[in-house]
């Protein structure tokens, strides 16, 4: 009797450790971890965030652009595609960003070129994130001949210049918005899976994995309700800069024609309707401001990136 109350205490012990609040160092970062059935270690992450003025500005303004791509529709004052006004004029009446080459109204394309450059950026890094995250906790965790492949794979996908694979495969493939954002996050997942894969080799031998493994919880369980809620900050702030990265490959890839196509808008292919010396020269409403809306978006994501990473890290600077 007295060894199986012995018994039922090691194991009540053992729940008890892997349901109460876990307290792990976070590898390759100076902060403590939090991982709790709530969302403490969380709510320290947005308070430091919200600390940092730059990233709360950053974030409004790309809360800002996916707000103009949902309701492009609505707030667009001119049909996409259609010619309403003179050809080639300068900001005049109603079109404060002047017409193109065939009166189309500049503004309403950039309003609508803002969906492309949302809807990849976001998407292609959802893809790679659902793929990258998936093969490191598998890699990282199971380690032995399973890591093997998966790692051999990851090399063999990054030892290939990556925006000369995504220029050839969207050509092959065809051209669209849909085809680049697919070729994207399919192409894009080898870091994150390094990444993780890192973290889950370091975790996986911490008391709380043990502890869930010695009463019983599944592999999935293991997996993606005990290791990826400690590796979920790390993801968050590559997957941040991942659509930084997506939204100027689409652009170029636009811009080289082999990307979103016209008469479909684009900040890309705006600025290669741009390119003659005639029109740099005696009409800029027609591409500096796509090349500012680029040059905004990707630094607005990069400052939330490095605010969520030092957030994470809990370097505070703000």
């Amino acid at each position: 009797m007295a060894q199986n109350a012995g018994h039922n205490k090691n194991a009540n012990a053992l729940f008890h450790l892997v349901n109460s609040t876990e307290r792990v160092n976070f590898p390759g970062s100076a902060a403590e971890q939090v991982v709790t059935a709530g969302d403490s270690y969380f709510k320290t992450i947005a308070k430091r965030f919200f600390k940092n003025k730059v990233a709360v500005v950053s974030l409004v303004i790309f809360i800002a652009m996916i707000l103009v791509a949902i309701f492009a529709e609505q707030i667009s004052p001119h049909p996409r595609d259609a010619s309403v006004g003179q050809f080639q004029a300068a900001p005049y009446d109603n079109f404060f960003l002047g017409t193109d080459d065939i009166g189309r109204d500049v503004l309403t394309r950039l309003i609508h070129g803002t969906q492309v450059s949302m809807t990849v950026g976001l998407f292609s890094v959802a893809i790679y994130v659902v793929i990258g995250t998936t093969l490191g906790l598998v890699s990282g965790y199971f380690g032995g001949v399973i890591d093997a492949i998966v790692m051999r794979v990851t090399e063999a996908f990054m030892s290939f210049p990556f925006f000369l694979v995504i220029l050839t495969l969207v050509s092959l493939l065809g051209s669209g918005i849909w085809v680049v954002t697919i070729v994207l996050g399919v192409l894009s997942w080898p870091p994150l899976c390094r990444l993780v894969r890192g973290q889950v080799m370091t975790l996986k031998g911490q008391d709380f994995v043990l502890a869930a493994e010695a009463t019983g919880y599944s592999t999935f369980g293991i997996l993606f309700v005990h290791i990826l809620p400690n590796v979920i900050s790390p993801i968050l702030v590559n997957a941040t800069f991942g659509i930084a990265t997506a939204i100027l490959t689409e652009a170029s890839l636009s811009f080289l024609g082999v990307g979103v196509q016209p008469p479909r808008p684009s900040w890309g292919n705006i600025l290669s309707g741009a390119q003659s010396i005639r029109v740099l020269t005696a009409e800029p409403w027609r591409w500096v401001p796509a090349g500012i809306l680029i040059f905004v978006a990707v630094l607005a994501i990069n400052f939330i990136g490095e605010g969520l990473r030092e957030a994470v890290e809990g370097e505070n600077k703000g």
